[in-house]
């Protein structure tokens, strides 16, 4: 047996709960792409959610999620892991924003009930608000803090949504771990408009939300896992079919340990860049 296997398990869909919005722009194409290749390519990264409801928060992977459900499947083989797993980890995704002007960011912006845009002098220190808030930092160097007015957690998301929702749908947005504009200037020229940089959560605050049906906005968390499972490229018929769950669970299991007889599994300890996603 490879040791440190990744644990892959049959779940029913209706037991995945998103943990943030997923991108509806992309589920349409991937519903086209999973049925032209009839493979699931990467399994979902999943983990228990800790409410007793037997359901799991789904860590990577919402679109993937979505688009079997719109595909109206039972069931879809995850990666399970576990919260206290030192190798999972939850770092924070920031937007760079373009194709919209700044001038009609900030104000948007401004118009958010409860939130107050203060400009910066990045040379001076600042008092630390109850939230880490929002910073929003423009072409022109420009940095701004988003301060909120005292809140409980779940105003707190509900903020983050509206900020959120001030450019998703009129501009374009990628996702970087960048805190920095300048390499962007390079690169999205006179179409960039903001870099949004988002504080940080705790896994078990994301746990929290997700078991109180509060999801955060979309592209704001990243989950990583090692090891991770990837280029599964389990078949489709296999989770459509309208075989139990517990005939499915038997199969993937038996299907892994033939590509583990077969020597068709390979682990890469290093860090690796995908050429091919």
């Amino acid at each position: 047996m490879i040791p440190n296997l990744p644990v892959l398990h049959i779940l029913s869909l209706d037991k995945l709960i998103l943990h943030e919005e997923h991108d509806r722009q992309r589920t349409l194409p991937l519903v086209a792409k999973l049925r032209a290749q009839g493979i699931l390519r990467n399994p979902p990264i999943v983990m228990p959610l800790e409410d007793g409801t037997d359901r799991y928060m789904v860590l990577d992977g919402a679109n993937r999620v979505t688009a079997l459900k719109e595909m109206e499947f039972p069931h879809i083989v995850a990666q399970v892991v576990r919260a206290n797993d030192p190798q999972v980890r939850l770092q924070t995704w920031n937007h760079v924003v373009w194709g919209m002007s700044p001038r009609t960011l900030k104000r948007e912006l401004r118009k958010i009930e409860g939130l107050t845009m203060r400009k910066i002098n990045t040379q001076k220190s600042i008092e630390a608000p109850k939230y880490v808030p929002v910073q929003v930092r423009f072409p022109d160097d420009s940095l701004y803090l988003l301060e909120e007015a005292p809140s409980d957690l779940i105003t707190h998301i509900q903020t983050l949504h509206r900020i959120v929702d001030t450019y998703k749908t009129r501009a374009s947005l990628d996702r970087t771990g960048q805190t920095l504009i300048e390499p962007f200037r390079r690169i999205y020229g006179d179409e960039l408009t903001a870099l949004v940089i988002f504080p940080s959560f705790k896994i078990k605050t994301v746990l929290k939300l997700v078991s109180q049906n509060q999801v955060l906005p979309t592209g704001i968390t990243r989950f990583t896992a090692s090891p991770r499972a990837l280029h599964l490229n389990y078949p489709l018929h296999e989770l459509s079919s309208a075989k139990s769950l517990e005939y499915k669970e038997v199969y993937l299991q038996h299907w892994i340990e033939e590509r583990i007889k077969n020597k068709a599994i390979r682990y890469y300890a290093e860090a690796t860049f995908l050429f091919d996603e």
